[in-house]
């Protein structure tokens, strides 16, 4: 026997060290959870003065401004464990860390100290009226909840297996080239007779459904064009939205952000505050205030109106890639390609809740009728739905087996948005709402995915893009579901008789 080895068991050493290595790679993945945490700036020039009054250097050779800004996302952390001397905004108290205090009032350095950035009489006005907005819907969905909840189980499993079966139906009904450069992003109008389709080439297109013949060309940006979302009731007779008013809003890749009119081929306004590429853009449901996500690692808030910026939001280590509010509109939920998905109180700005569970960047978000779960999809193949209400995670879906592009909940017209209670049947009895009751995902694998609501299983996969698809979507009434991708051509699904679900 070797005298170096003694009288050690013939047990094999990777058995002993196992759990320290277990231990260590699961300490490594919270220390990265923690400083992910971590709210540091997003203007190089203001992470290089954190990093100088750090007394660290202020760039390492190869060093781009992301890997800097996780440089200071560690060191934070690194300062945090050892002194705690981080407030909650992740702001370091210089006071603690400088040597040269001459007078010794760290105290009163401490109190002195701001860690927040005061807000505009605008924004503060905007969060006051968002709460008004949001507090009357808030009732209403929790009255129609409460009389939805006297529903018979045995009621609701035969009307969900009903929609399922419906749901197999569903198959191409018609294709369209649409551009000569891929079709970054779809979006049917609330009357779901029109398709909005912004392509790479920074055009957008309104087609009809369901012949997607051309309607109307808006040349606005000189970039790929991101985000599109219809202002709420536009196209709908019954809403008075003029149509020489805003009906429109979209995201480019130059980083404007422009709202346009039916009647006119010009844009109305355009938002610039951007640095960098607008990936996503959304109305909030009063149509008073417009959101957009950006690879300048912020979200915005804009008034409409005023096409103002009343809020720049940070949080996010790298890009976001898209935005969505509730039904409310009392909250917004963000996501982007830190893998991390956050629930923001617009009434008050805080962070409520972390959507920590993808490993790869998220590339789609969007809220279920109900207000209070939401979905995220991202590059890992998975939908992840979220509630609120108990801060947890719900469900795991593996929705697209190449990495999810986008996804949209089925929100009808009988659900709480509609702001009226539940429907009866001839008897008298609550009969179950359809809004929610599925959604659509798209993604990597060229495939279009319906999945139920219910027990989050497939109910048909729809096939016939030649590429990657970007986008979808799907109408209020359920009768279309529209596609896009790198393949040019925006698709229409539906069932053979063409009616709704």
């Amino acid at each position: 026997m070797d005298p170096s080895r003694g009288s050690t068991p013939e047990t094999p050493f990777a058995t002993d060290v196992a759990p320290e290595k277990a231990n260590a790679i699961l300490s490594q993945f919270d220390r990265k959870r923690r400083a992910a945490g971590l709210i540091v700036p997003t203007d190089d020039i203001q992470v290089r003065f954190r990093l100088r009054e750090l007394k660290e250097p202020v760039t390492i050779f190869g060093e781009g401004k992301a890997e800097r800004r996780d440089r200071l996302r560690h060191l934070l952390l690194k300062k945090q464990d050892q002194n705690g001397d981080l407030d909650p905004d992740g702001d370091v108290h210089l006071s603690d860390a400088s040597d040269d205090d001459d007078d010794g009032n760290d105290k009163d350095n401490k109190d002195e100290e701001e860690f927040y950035t005061e807000g505009t009489d605008e924004l503060l006005n905007s969060r006051k009226d968002m709460a008004r907005y949001s507090l009357g819907r808030a009732q209403h969905r929790i009255n129609f909840q409460k009389v939805e909840s006297t529903i018979p189980l045995r009621t609701h499993v035969k009307h969900r297996t009903e929609i399922k079966q419906r749901l197999k139906g569903i198959d191409l009904f018609a294709s369209q080239v649409a551009a000569d450069r891929p079709v970054s992003i779809t979006r049917f109008a609330p009357n779901g007779e029109i398709v909005a389709a912004g392509n790479w080439g920074g055009t957008i297109k309104l087609l009809d459904v369901p012949n997607l013949e051309e309607k109307k060309v808006y040349r606005g940006h000189n970039d790929r064009v991101g985000g599109i979302s219809w202002f709420p009731g536009s196209t709908l007779p019954d809403q008075g939205v003029s149509p020489d008013s805003v009906n429109l809003a979209s995201g480019g890749g130059e980083g404007n952000v422009q709202l346009w009119s039916l009647n006119s081929e010009t844009p109305l306004s355009t938002l610039s505050g951007h640095s960098n590429r607008v990936c996503r853009v959304e109305f909030h449901p009063s149509g008073k205030y417009l959101a957009s996500a950006s690879y300048d690692t912020t979200w915005r808030l804009w008034d409409v109106n005023t096409s103002t910026e009343i809020l720049l939001q940070e949080g996010h280590s790298r890009e976001v890639y898209t935005v969505s509010f509730n039904g409310d509109g009392s909250l917004l939920a963000s996501g982007g390609l830190d893998s991390l998905g956050r629930i923001w109180d617009l009434r008050t700005g805080r962070t409520i809740m972390l959507l920590e569970g993808h490993v790869k960047d998220i590339y789609g978000l969007d809220w279920s009728p109900d207000g209070y779960r939401v979905l995220t999809g991202s590059g890992d193949g998975l939908a992840i739905c979220w509630d609120v209400r108990m801060v947890r995670e719900l469900a795991r879906i593996p929705a697209n087996s190449r990495g999810v592009t986008d996804l949209k909940w089925f929100k009808g017209t009988d659900g709480p948005a509609s702001m009226k209670m539940p429907a009866r049947d001839d008897q008298g009895e609550v009969v179950p709402k359809k809004s929610g009751t599925f959604f659509v995902s798209c993604g990597f694998d060229k495939n279009v995915t319906v999945f139920s609501a219910n027990d989050w299983a497939p109910c048909r996969t729809l096939s016939g893009h030649s590429a990657n698809v970007l986008s979808t979507d799907v109408t209020n009434d359920g009768r279309w579901i529209v596609s896009s991708g790198h393949d040019r051509t925006v698709k229409l699904w539906a069932r053979d008789d063409m009616e709704g679900i």
